[in-house]
Protein backbone atom coordinates (compact mmCIF):
# COMPACT_ATOMS: atom_id res chain seq x y z
CA UNK A 1 0.00 0.00 0.00
CA UNK A 2 1.50 3.24 -0.89
CA UNK A 3 1.37 6.27 1.29
CA UNK A 4 0.26 9.71 0.34
CA UNK A 5 3.27 11.32 -0.86
CA UNK A 6 3.38 15.44 -1.87
CA UNK A 7 4.62 16.20 -4.95
CA UNK A 8 6.93 19.65 -6.41
CA UNK A 9 4.75 22.47 -5.39
CA UNK A 10 2.46 23.91 -8.42
CA UNK A 11 3.47 26.78 -10.46
CA UNK A 12 1.67 30.07 -8.72
CA UNK A 13 1.39 28.53 -5.52
CA UNK A 14 4.98 28.74 -4.01
CA UNK A 15 6.01 29.88 -0.69
CA UNK A 16 8.11 32.63 0.80
CA UNK A 17 11.20 30.17 1.95
CA UNK A 18 13.17 33.25 3.68
CA UNK A 19 9.89 34.51 5.31
CA UNK A 20 8.93 31.21 6.37
CA UNK A 21 12.66 29.83 7.65
CA UNK A 22 12.51 33.42 9.88
CA UNK A 23 8.89 32.15 11.18
CA UNK A 24 10.00 28.71 11.75
CA UNK A 25 13.40 29.84 13.41
CA UNK A 26 11.36 31.89 16.19
CA UNK A 27 8.21 30.15 16.19
CA UNK A 28 9.54 26.95 16.88
CA UNK A 29 13.00 28.31 18.80
CA UNK A 30 15.01 25.61 16.46
CA UNK A 31 17.36 26.65 13.44
CA UNK A 32 17.20 24.74 10.09
CA UNK A 33 17.11 24.56 6.66
CA UNK A 34 13.53 24.86 4.80
CA UNK A 35 12.37 22.87 2.07
CA UNK A 36 8.62 22.64 1.14
CA UNK A 37 6.83 20.36 -1.20
CA UNK A 38 2.84 20.16 -1.90
CA UNK A 39 0.31 17.63 -1.38
CA UNK A 40 -1.95 16.76 -4.47
CA UNK A 41 -5.56 18.16 -4.40
CA UNK A 42 -6.05 21.16 -2.78
CA UNK A 43 -9.11 22.89 -4.42
CA UNK A 44 -9.89 24.33 -1.67
CA UNK A 45 -6.90 25.19 1.32
CA UNK A 46 -3.96 24.09 0.31
CA UNK A 47 -1.39 21.97 2.27
CA UNK A 48 2.02 21.25 2.01
CA UNK A 49 5.06 19.29 3.49
CA UNK A 50 7.40 21.79 5.50
CA UNK A 51 10.66 20.33 6.34
CA UNK A 52 12.51 22.50 8.70
CA UNK A 53 15.92 20.73 9.53
CA UNK A 54 15.41 16.99 10.65
CA UNK A 55 11.79 17.86 11.63
CA UNK A 56 8.43 17.89 9.33
CA UNK A 57 5.50 19.93 9.84
CA UNK A 58 2.22 20.31 7.33
CA UNK A 59 1.18 23.78 6.52
CA UNK A 60 -2.32 24.81 5.76
CA UNK A 61 -3.03 28.49 3.95
CA UNK A 62 -6.01 29.41 1.81
CA UNK A 63 -5.86 29.40 -1.93
CA UNK A 64 -4.31 32.27 -3.85
CA UNK A 65 -6.50 34.55 -5.41
CA UNK A 66 -9.51 33.81 -2.93
CA UNK A 67 -11.97 36.16 -1.69
CA UNK A 68 -14.46 33.93 0.18
CA UNK A 69 -13.14 34.37 3.80
CA UNK A 70 -15.16 32.50 5.46
CA UNK A 71 -14.37 29.15 3.54
CA UNK A 72 -10.60 29.54 4.33
CA UNK A 73 -10.68 29.83 7.89
CA UNK A 74 -7.51 29.89 9.32
CA UNK A 75 -8.24 30.32 12.49
CA UNK A 76 -11.54 27.72 13.13
CA UNK A 77 -9.17 25.00 11.98
CA UNK A 78 -6.72 26.03 14.44
CA UNK A 79 -9.73 26.60 17.42
CA UNK A 80 -10.97 23.11 16.86
CA UNK A 81 -8.01 21.51 16.05
CA UNK A 82 -6.57 22.70 19.93
CA UNK A 83 -9.46 21.78 21.69
CA UNK A 84 -10.41 18.26 19.68
CA UNK A 85 -6.95 16.35 19.42
CA UNK A 86 -6.87 15.45 22.90
CA UNK A 87 -10.35 13.92 22.82
CA UNK A 88 -10.19 12.52 19.22
CA UNK A 89 -7.44 10.97 18.48
CA UNK A 90 -7.45 11.49 14.85
CA UNK A 91 -7.45 15.30 15.03
CA UNK A 92 -3.69 16.28 14.32
CA UNK A 93 -1.99 18.38 16.79
CA UNK A 94 -1.43 22.24 15.89
CA UNK A 95 2.41 22.77 16.18
CA UNK A 96 2.17 26.59 15.61
CA UNK A 97 -0.05 29.48 13.49
CA UNK A 98 0.59 32.71 12.08
CA UNK A 99 -3.07 34.56 12.17
CA UNK A 100 -2.18 37.90 10.54
CA UNK A 101 -1.10 37.28 6.95
CA UNK A 102 1.98 39.06 7.79
CA UNK A 103 4.71 36.12 6.50
CA UNK A 104 2.60 34.70 3.84
CA UNK A 105 0.48 37.30 2.33
CA UNK A 106 -2.59 34.94 3.90
CA UNK A 107 -2.90 33.52 7.89
CA UNK A 108 -1.18 29.71 8.09
CA UNK A 109 -0.70 26.97 10.61
CA UNK A 110 1.98 24.37 11.05
CA UNK A 111 0.60 20.33 12.55
CA UNK A 112 1.84 17.21 12.93
CA UNK A 113 2.01 14.97 10.03
CA UNK A 114 -0.18 12.09 10.19
CA UNK A 115 1.42 9.33 7.37
CA UNK A 116 -0.71 6.78 6.02
CA UNK A 117 -2.72 6.32 3.21
CA UNK A 118 -5.36 8.30 1.52
CA UNK A 119 -7.74 6.89 -1.04
CA UNK A 120 -8.06 8.63 -4.04
CA UNK A 121 -10.32 8.39 -7.44
CA UNK A 122 -8.41 4.59 -7.85
CA UNK A 123 -8.16 1.92 -5.27
CA UNK A 124 -4.95 -0.15 -5.09
CA UNK A 125 -5.03 -3.31 -7.24
CA UNK A 126 -4.24 -5.04 -4.46
CA UNK A 127 -7.80 -3.87 -2.64
CA UNK A 128 -9.93 -3.75 -5.79
CA UNK A 129 -9.64 -6.97 -6.20
CA UNK A 130 -11.16 -7.82 -2.42
CA UNK A 131 -14.67 -6.56 -2.75
CA UNK A 132 -15.22 -7.72 1.61
CA UNK A 133 -12.03 -5.55 2.40
CA UNK A 134 -13.50 -2.66 0.17
CA UNK A 135 -16.36 -2.61 2.23
CA UNK A 136 -14.31 -3.04 4.85
CA UNK A 137 -13.23 0.39 4.76
CA UNK A 138 -16.33 1.87 3.82
CA UNK A 139 -17.62 0.48 7.36
CA UNK A 140 -14.34 2.05 8.71
CA UNK A 141 -14.55 5.49 7.17
CA UNK A 142 -18.69 5.32 8.96
CA UNK A 143 -17.61 4.53 12.07
CA UNK A 144 -14.96 7.42 11.89
CA UNK A 145 -17.32 10.04 11.77
CA UNK A 146 -20.21 8.31 14.24
CA UNK A 147 -17.06 8.42 16.77
CA UNK A 148 -16.67 12.27 15.72
CA UNK A 149 -20.23 13.10 15.92
CA UNK A 150 -20.50 10.97 19.97
CA UNK A 151 -17.27 13.61 21.30
CA UNK A 152 -18.57 15.05 24.32
CA UNK A 153 -17.71 18.81 22.70
CA UNK A 154 -19.06 20.45 25.55
CA UNK A 155 -16.39 18.65 28.06
CA UNK A 156 -13.75 19.57 25.28
CA UNK A 157 -13.71 22.74 25.49
CA UNK A 158 -15.89 23.78 22.28
CA UNK A 159 -19.30 24.10 23.92
CA UNK A 160 -19.42 27.97 22.25
CA UNK A 161 -18.32 26.86 18.65
CA UNK A 162 -21.61 27.21 16.88
CA UNK A 163 -25.04 28.16 17.39
CA UNK A 164 -26.56 25.01 16.86
CA UNK A 165 -30.41 26.23 17.15
CA UNK A 166 -31.50 27.04 14.18
CA UNK A 167 -29.22 25.08 12.05
CA UNK A 168 -30.17 23.69 9.18
CA UNK A 169 -32.22 27.53 8.53
CA UNK A 170 -29.18 28.70 8.09
CA UNK A 171 -27.00 26.31 6.40
CA UNK A 172 -30.14 26.51 3.93
CA UNK A 173 -30.57 30.37 3.51
CA UNK A 174 -26.29 31.06 3.66
CA UNK A 175 -25.61 28.35 1.20
CA UNK A 176 -28.02 29.51 -1.12
CA UNK A 177 -26.67 33.68 -0.82
CA UNK A 178 -23.42 31.67 -1.21
CA UNK A 179 -24.45 30.38 -4.66
CA UNK A 180 -26.30 33.95 -5.49
CA UNK A 181 -22.78 35.62 -4.91
CA UNK A 182 -20.90 33.37 -6.87
CA UNK A 183 -23.26 32.75 -10.03
CA UNK A 184 -22.01 32.87 -13.02
CA UNK A 185 -24.89 31.67 -15.40
CA UNK A 186 -28.64 30.91 -14.69
CA UNK A 187 -29.25 27.09 -13.94
CA UNK A 188 -32.47 26.14 -13.10
CA UNK A 189 -31.92 22.88 -10.94
CA UNK A 190 -29.78 25.00 -8.43
CA UNK A 191 -32.35 27.81 -8.03
CA UNK A 192 -35.65 24.97 -7.86
CA UNK A 193 -33.13 22.77 -5.42
CA UNK A 194 -32.38 25.97 -3.48
CA UNK A 195 -35.80 26.63 -2.98
CA UNK A 196 -37.77 22.83 -2.76
CA UNK A 197 -34.59 22.84 0.50
CA UNK A 198 -36.36 26.21 1.91
CA UNK A 199 -39.56 24.34 1.72
CA UNK A 200 -38.55 21.12 3.25
CA UNK A 201 -36.43 21.97 6.15
CA UNK A 202 -36.97 19.13 9.39
CA UNK A 203 -36.67 20.15 12.41
CA UNK A 204 -32.87 20.22 14.04
CA UNK A 205 -31.84 17.23 15.59
CA UNK A 206 -29.63 16.94 19.06
CA UNK A 207 -25.96 18.68 17.92
CA UNK A 208 -23.04 17.35 17.53
CA UNK A 209 -19.35 18.36 16.53
CA UNK A 210 -19.37 17.73 13.03
CA UNK A 211 -17.07 17.96 9.87
CA UNK A 212 -18.83 18.87 6.89
CA UNK A 213 -16.43 17.51 4.62
CA UNK A 214 -15.91 14.41 5.67
CA UNK A 215 -15.19 12.21 2.61
CA UNK A 216 -12.25 9.73 1.82
CA UNK A 217 -9.73 12.09 0.34
CA UNK A 218 -9.86 13.82 3.72
CA UNK A 219 -9.19 10.60 5.94
CA UNK A 220 -5.38 9.26 6.34
CA UNK A 221 -5.88 5.48 6.90
CA UNK A 222 -2.88 3.28 8.06
CA UNK A 223 -1.81 0.65 5.48
CA UNK A 224 -3.35 -2.15 6.80
CA UNK A 225 -6.78 0.08 6.30
CA UNK A 226 -8.52 -1.15 9.09
CA UNK A 227 -8.07 2.22 10.83
CA UNK A 228 -8.45 6.11 10.32
CA UNK A 229 -5.01 7.99 11.87
CA UNK A 230 -5.75 11.09 11.19
CA UNK A 231 -9.25 13.84 10.07
CA UNK A 232 -7.82 16.49 7.64
CA UNK A 233 -9.57 19.67 6.63
CA UNK A 234 -11.66 21.33 9.30
CA UNK A 235 -12.43 24.74 8.32
CA UNK A 236 -15.87 24.49 8.09
CA UNK A 237 -15.93 22.05 11.31
CA UNK A 238 -18.72 23.53 13.27
CA UNK A 239 -22.08 22.24 16.03
CA UNK A 240 -24.66 21.44 14.59
CA UNK A 241 -27.47 18.72 13.20
CA UNK A 242 -25.19 15.65 12.53
CA UNK A 243 -27.44 14.46 10.01
CA UNK A 244 -26.72 17.38 7.89
CA UNK A 245 -22.86 16.02 8.14
CA UNK A 246 -24.16 12.78 6.77
CA UNK A 247 -25.71 14.35 4.20
CA UNK A 248 -22.44 15.81 2.88
CA UNK A 249 -20.65 13.28 3.08
CA UNK A 250 -23.59 11.45 0.77
CA UNK A 251 -23.04 14.02 -1.54
CA UNK A 252 -19.28 12.95 -2.21
CA UNK A 253 -20.84 9.03 -2.52
CA UNK A 254 -20.91 8.76 -6.79
CA UNK A 255 -22.15 4.99 -6.64
CA UNK A 256 -22.63 2.34 -10.08
CA UNK A 257 -26.45 3.24 -10.19
CA UNK A 258 -25.71 7.15 -11.13
CA UNK A 259 -25.98 7.97 -14.71
CA UNK A 260 -22.41 8.00 -16.71
CA UNK A 261 -21.90 11.74 -16.60
CA UNK A 262 -22.10 11.83 -13.04
CA UNK A 263 -19.26 9.68 -12.78
CA UNK A 264 -17.16 12.15 -14.12
CA UNK A 265 -17.15 14.65 -11.08
CA UNK A 266 -13.26 13.98 -9.58
CA UNK A 267 -15.27 12.03 -6.43
CA UNK A 268 -13.31 9.24 -4.26
CA UNK A 269 -13.28 5.82 -5.66
CA UNK A 270 -17.09 5.49 -3.67
CA UNK A 271 -18.51 3.73 -7.28
CA UNK A 272 -15.97 0.71 -7.49
CA UNK A 273 -17.18 -2.83 -6.59
CA UNK A 274 -17.51 -3.77 -3.28
CA UNK A 275 -18.14 -0.11 -2.25
CA UNK A 276 -21.45 0.65 -0.53
CA UNK A 277 -24.15 2.28 -2.19
CA UNK A 278 -25.42 5.89 -0.30
CA UNK A 279 -28.28 3.76 1.46
CA UNK A 280 -26.04 1.00 2.86
CA UNK A 281 -23.70 3.94 4.03
CA UNK A 282 -26.39 5.95 5.84
CA UNK A 283 -28.29 2.65 7.20
CA UNK A 284 -25.20 1.80 8.40
CA UNK A 285 -24.29 5.46 10.19
CA UNK A 286 -27.69 5.54 11.67
CA UNK A 287 -27.66 2.01 13.64
CA UNK A 288 -23.93 2.33 14.51
CA UNK A 289 -24.97 6.52 15.75
CA UNK A 290 -28.42 5.55 16.93
CA UNK A 291 -30.11 8.47 15.02
CA UNK A 292 -33.39 8.18 13.27
CA UNK A 293 -34.58 10.22 10.37
CA UNK A 294 -37.77 9.69 7.78
CA UNK A 295 -36.23 12.65 6.08
CA UNK A 296 -33.00 11.29 4.40
CA UNK A 297 -33.66 12.60 1.13
CA UNK A 298 -33.19 16.21 2.36
CA UNK A 299 -29.79 15.75 3.98
CA UNK A 300 -28.30 14.62 0.64
CA UNK A 301 -30.06 16.80 -1.40
CA UNK A 302 -28.99 19.56 0.65
CA UNK A 303 -25.05 17.96 0.59
CA UNK A 304 -25.29 18.34 -2.56
CA UNK A 305 -26.37 22.00 -2.59
CA UNK A 306 -23.63 22.69 -0.88
CA UNK A 307 -20.95 20.68 -2.73
CA UNK A 308 -22.55 22.46 -6.31
CA UNK A 309 -21.73 25.68 -4.05
CA UNK A 310 -18.92 25.06 -3.52
CA UNK A 311 -17.49 24.13 -6.90
CA UNK A 312 -19.81 27.38 -8.33
CA UNK A 313 -17.10 29.51 -5.92
CA UNK A 314 -14.60 27.83 -7.30
CA UNK A 315 -15.27 28.35 -10.64
CA UNK A 316 -15.68 31.98 -9.93
CA UNK A 317 -12.56 32.60 -9.11
CA UNK A 318 -11.26 31.10 -12.23
CA UNK A 319 -14.18 32.95 -13.98
CA UNK A 320 -12.92 36.03 -12.69
CA UNK A 321 -9.55 35.75 -13.35
CA UNK A 322 -8.61 35.65 -9.81
CA UNK A 323 -6.70 31.74 -10.40
CA UNK A 324 -5.35 30.61 -13.68
CA UNK A 325 -4.73 27.19 -12.61
CA UNK A 326 -6.85 24.92 -15.28
CA UNK A 327 -8.20 22.66 -13.51
CA UNK A 328 -10.77 25.13 -12.03
CA UNK A 329 -12.24 25.81 -15.68
CA UNK A 330 -13.79 22.86 -15.82
CA UNK A 331 -15.58 23.17 -12.12
CA UNK A 332 -19.45 24.67 -14.34
CA UNK A 333 -19.75 21.06 -15.50
CA UNK A 334 -19.74 20.27 -11.50
CA UNK A 335 -22.19 22.72 -10.53
CA UNK A 336 -24.52 21.32 -13.36
CA UNK A 337 -24.56 17.68 -12.82
CA UNK A 338 -24.96 18.15 -8.80
CA UNK A 339 -27.93 20.25 -9.73
CA UNK A 340 -29.84 17.62 -12.09
CA UNK A 341 -28.27 15.02 -9.44
CA UNK A 342 -30.34 16.36 -6.66
CA UNK A 343 -33.16 16.57 -9.00
CA UNK A 344 -33.57 13.01 -9.35
CA UNK A 345 -33.18 12.00 -6.08
CA UNK A 346 -36.04 14.42 -4.85
CA UNK A 347 -38.32 12.49 -8.40
CA UNK A 348 -37.52 9.58 -7.11
CA UNK A 349 -37.79 10.18 -3.13
CA UNK A 350 -34.70 8.07 -2.58
CA UNK A 351 -31.06 9.20 -2.17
Amino acid sequence: MIEDAPRPVRAGEELDLGKLTAFLDTALGALGAVTVEQFPGGHSNLTYLVHHGEREYVLRRPPFGSKVKSAHDMGREVAVLSKLAPVYARAPRVIANEPTGDVLGAPFYLMERRRGVILRKDLPPELASDHARVRRVCEVLIDALVDLHAVDYTAAGLGDFGKPAGYIARQVSGWTERYTASQTEDLPAITELAAWLAAHQPADGAPALIHNDFKFDNVIFDPSLETITGVLDWEMATVGDPLMDLGTSLSYWAQASDPPAYHQLPFGPTARPGMMTRAEVAQRYLERSGRRTSDLVFYYAFGLLKTAVIAQQIYYRFAKGLTTDPRFGMFIFAVRLLGEQARLSIERGAI
